[in-house]
């Protein structure tokens, strides 16, 4: 197995992203190929004792998130992305990581691993775990803006092989997000979808799920897609940050002595539940529907969410996700996802 990890792309390259993965390979103890400008890296591993798992391949472009994806990979064959995809079309790296430009990404896998049988769109799986006890797989997390229902039953499907391979849930119970509980609530997306995916084989289809009950257990996975999926992401993330940024004002001397108690106690259970929503735990998003393991992480990753990014990668090796939603597709027909 070995991991390549765009060295380029993000906030933080390619410093952070050479420390979180120089911290993968030791830990994971995975060879990890960091993908970019072989000076500039042959430099910075140089700081690494234990670089033995660290390889260079040469790749001097970069594509900005500025930049329109398909034609920066067009005028740029050299990027990062390219190369670093091309090693897993090529057989040469079993999974491609990267905090770069999501669309590229986007773009750059769909055109060159192709998609897998039956499946029209990727689609973003990401794992939620405020709650640790009850963590959950929100797709699509930001791959397809504009979705038709076939797309939501092919992201149900591999959402829930993806849940139940990743977290270990035997048999996921797969909701739709929407603005109401009941059958007939929702756009015209939502109440097509909701029928399709309820006719789904190997879909345990619960219905609909409102956005105040996903973090109470309702639900193993939630469809939904791209835009809304991105914005209920981005706002958790951004409830997780404001609340840290403000957690010291909230010192025990500011509360009462009579509340401090109880006040303590809901308020550290508050700030625990922010850090669970903090990207560099998490590190990153599945890419699932094609044919190759593909890793997108926040553009603002340092080491510790791309050392997070890069164990998500080796665990969908590991599970075979590829392989395993080619196979339910198989199973239930693509006629049956397709629409």
């Amino acid at each position: 197995m070995i991991i390549a990890v765009d060295a380029s792309g993000g906030d933080y390259a390619p410093h952070e992203i050479v420390k979180g993965a120089a911290r993968a390979a030791v830990e994971y103890n995975v060879p990890v190929a960091l993908v970019g400008n072989q000076n500039i890296l042959a430099r910075l591993v140089e700081k690494y004792e234990k670089k033995s798992n660290l390889r260079i391949v040469n790749a001097p472009q970069i594509i900005t998130c500025g930049e329109q994806p398909v034609q920066a990979l067009k005028s740029k064959p050299r990027s990062s992305i390219s190369v670093g995809i091309n090693m897993v079309k090529e057989g040469k790296a079993s999974a491609f990581v990267s905090a770069g430009s999501t669309g590229a990404v986007l773009a750059a896998s769909y055109m060159m691993l192709g998609r897998l049988p039956g499946i029209q769109r990727p689609a973003l799986a990401t794992v939620i775990a405020l709650n640790p006890e009850h963590p959950f797989v929100i797709i699509d997390a930001g791959a397809n803006a504009d979705c038709i229902p076939a797309y939501l039953v092919q992201f149900a499907l591999m959402g829930s092989i993806f849940t139940a391979n990743h977290l270990g849930i035997e048999e996921p119970r797969v909701a739709l997000l929407n603005n109401g509980s009941e059958e007939g609530k929702g756009n015209r997306l939502i109440k097509e979808s909701y029928q399709a995916i309820k006719n789904c084989p190997d879909i345990q289809f619960t219905g609909n799920i409102e956005p105040q009950e996903l973090l109470a257990n309702q639900a193993d996975v939630v469809v939904t897609d791209g835009f809304t999926g991105n914005i209920v992401l981005k706002t958790l993330e951004g409830f997780g940050e404001i609340f840290g940024k403000n957690a010291g004002l909230q010192q025990s001397h500011q509360i009462p002595g009579e509340l401090q108690g109880s006040a303590l106690v809901n308020y550290a259970r508050v700030l625990f539940l922010t850090r669970r929503a903090d990207y560099k735990e998490f590190g990153g998003a599945c890419l699932l529907g094609l044919d190759g393991n593909i890793v997108v992480a926040h553009g603002r990753s340092k080491a510790k969410a791309i050392k997070s990014a890069i164990h998500l990668a080796i665990r969908a090796v590991d599970l075979e996700m590829v392989s395993s939603i080619k196979k339910s597709v198989e199973k239930v027909g693509p006629d049956t996802v397709s629409g």
